[in-house]
């Protein structure tokens, strides 16, 4: 009896037939009109998600730091275009208290809308899992709220290590003998933070959104790989929107709105063809060596 290849050796023989199924599992899901749904919903909850980040944190850091850091955030989300959100969050902030108890609640509802999409895809992409496992609807409710809180406590950090940065932005410490320019440094480390996060999240969501269990390996490697992709696009779509791009001139007012939008979309197809690799992974781990129709 022949022993059955392991994942790993199979596709590394045929990165080819891999690859085909891996677009062929996306189509047969959807992939594109997934991706549209998170796109869309993560517009919905951009700015209720760092508004309710901003207004907690404000109590214990400076907003101008905590706009600062925001801006470094935004920078790793969407090319370009982040100045109008920084400006009307900055506002948001200065008068967010004639918003009320209502105003509070439906930020918070909007928030959540975004890590709920992102589930429901992942469920959708792994769907093998769901006749194995099942995930209560507590869980499923409280999930978004602790990303949120997750962020927030990302957001403390980097922006602590922000203004600690600019204090020293004046000085000129030296590296073997080499002496460092402060200002650079400050946007080369922040960066660096910002990329390591990236990774930290695409991670948490290839291990804990689906149902059931993922080796953290296999969850790092897809956050890396997805981080490592997201970072490509991202520059490719800062240098159309600043050099080809015409959205301005066709969209208008909305050219904002869409440059946003059409961001989100290509980073959300990118989230997901990970977890669509993962998933044909683990239909091969199961014995599923046949090429999908």
């Amino acid at each position: 009896m022949n022993k059955a290849p392991s994942p790993l050796n199979y596709v590394i023989s045929h990165p080819g037939p891999f690859t085909l199924d891996v677009l062929r599992g996306f189509r047969e899901n959807q992939g594109l009109l997934l991706a549209g749904a998170v796109a869309y919903y993560t517009l919905l909850s951009i700015i209720p998600v760092f508004a309710l980040v901003l207004i907690a944190l404000s109590y214990f850091i400076e907003t101008e730091i905590l706009l600062e850091t925001l801006s470094t955030f935004l920078m790793m989300a969407t090319p370009t275009r982040t100045e109008t959100l920084i400006t009307h969050l900055e506002t948001f902030i200065a008068n967010w208290r004639v918003i009320g108890t209502v105003g509070i609640f439906l930020l918070i509802f909007f928030s959540s809308l975004a890590f709920t999409v992102v589930e429901n895809a992942m469920s959708t992409i792994f769907f093998h899992r769901q006749l194995k496992h099942r995930r209560h609807f507590l869980v499923s409710a409280l999930m978004p709220y602790l990303y949120i809180l997750l962020l927030a406590a990302g957001f403390l950090v980097v922006s602590l290590m922000s203004g600690w940065l600019h204090q020293h932005s004046t000085d000129t410490p030296s590296f073997l003998g080499i002496e460092l320019n402060m200002t650079q440094t400050t946007a080369t480390i922040l960066y660096a933070v910002g990329v390591f996060g990236e990774v930290l999240l695409l991670t948490s969501v290839y291990l804990v959104m689906p149902v059931g269990r993922l080796a953290w390996s296999h969850a790092l490697v897809g956050g890396v790989a997805a981080t490592a992709l997201w970072e490509i696009t991202r520059h490719i779509l800062i240098w159309y929107f600043s050099t080809l791009s015409f959205v301005s001139v066709i969209y208008g007012s909305l050219a904002t709105t869409i440059v946003i939008l059409l961001s989100f979309e290509f980073a959300a197809i990118i989230l997901l063809l990970g977890a669509q690799v993962i998933a044909e992974y683990e239909r091969i781990d199961h014995g599923g060596v046949t090429p999908r129709e």
